[in-house]
């Protein structure tokens, strides 16, 4: 893949093409539902809160198991721009998937500024691999994961495809299947974004911090998504990765999923609807 150095980039494109909240004049809608509706998730299904998988002060997820053995467990990654949001606020995704068998972990991690990309990629490293390892004894079933994420979420899903999963102890990846979320999987032209105040990128840890321009080592499936009336960018971004990791395509999969009438802030809200094609996708990855 050719990549650009973000000089190519203009900065007004760059802010166009990534200030998600100026792209949809409706954002506080939806930014008041996914706390609204995870309190609703919380309460139905009392999942074990900030079960801590590694050291760092938000190295904690909550649990969600269905009432018999989980056949598995979907591990959710918010998203924020690395920079906002928490697990409390993305519970919502969790019923849809406890329905079904399977247990759901919702997964935090530090932000930016207080720690760099790199170090969250690290982060939700442990995460999976606690829940491979830990799982078990909480509920999970770590014989099963499909990890998912959304924005920001959809980058660190990608790069935990990347992963060398040999090196941290493990004789395979203990990925099954996974889903990327309207993410970002070239982050060059984020070195020009207003809020590289607070990722501090600069043009060679973009790149290493790219899934696109990276050799994935887990080669299950992954479902590349967006909305539909999502930004430019935000459509590239997923066709990026759809056209860089052809071995990672579902089978039957045409091309990635870009979601009718969905934009950036909605389109995960489908996890809330047991029906709805993002939900079905996933859980076909079971």
């Amino acid at each position: 893949m050719n990549r650009l150095a973000s000089a190519a980039y203009a900065p007004e494109f760059v802010e166009r093409g990534y200030n998600n909240r100026a792209a949809v004049p409706d954002h506080p809608r939806w930014l008041a539902y996914y706390p609204e509706a995870s309190a609703e998730a919380r309460a139905k299904l009392a999942p074990r809160l900030d079960v801590r998988y590694g050291s760092g002060p938000k190295e904690t997820l909550d649990l969600f198991v269905p009432p018999g053995r989980a056949r598995g467990t979907f591990v959710f990654i918010h998203g924020g721009y690395w920079r906002a949001f928490d697990k409390s606020d993305f519970s919502f995704v969790a019923p849809a998937f406890v329905a079904q068998g399977l247990a759901v972990a919702v997964v935090n991690y530090d932000l930016c500024p207080g720690v760099s990309i790199a170090t969250i990629v690290d982060e939700c490293r442990r995460a999976v691999t606690w829940i491979a390892r830990e799982g078990a004894a909480h509920g999970a079933n770590p014989a099963r994961i499909v990890v998912g994420g959304h924005s920001a979420g959809g980058h660190l899903t990608a790069m935990l495809f990347t992963t060398d999963w040999q090196a941290r102890g493990f004789t395979q990846s203990p990925l099954n299947g996974g889903v990327s979320l309207s993410g970002v999987h070239d982050l060059v032209p984020l070195v020009r974004f207003s809020f590289n105040m607070d990722f501090g990128l600069d043009d060679a840890e973009a790149a290493r911090q790219s899934p696109a321009f990276l050799v994935p080592r887990t080669l299950a499936p992954l479902v590349v998504a967006a909305g539909a009336d999502e930004t430019s960018e935000f459509v590239r971004q997923t066709r990026i990765l759809w056209d860089a990791w052809p071995r990672n395509r579902p089978p039957g999969a045409t091309g990635p999923m870009l979601v009718p009438a969905r934009h950036h802030f909605n389109v995960v809200a489908d996890y809330a609807d047991a029906g709805s094609e993002l939900t079905r996708a996933t859980l076909a990855l079971f």
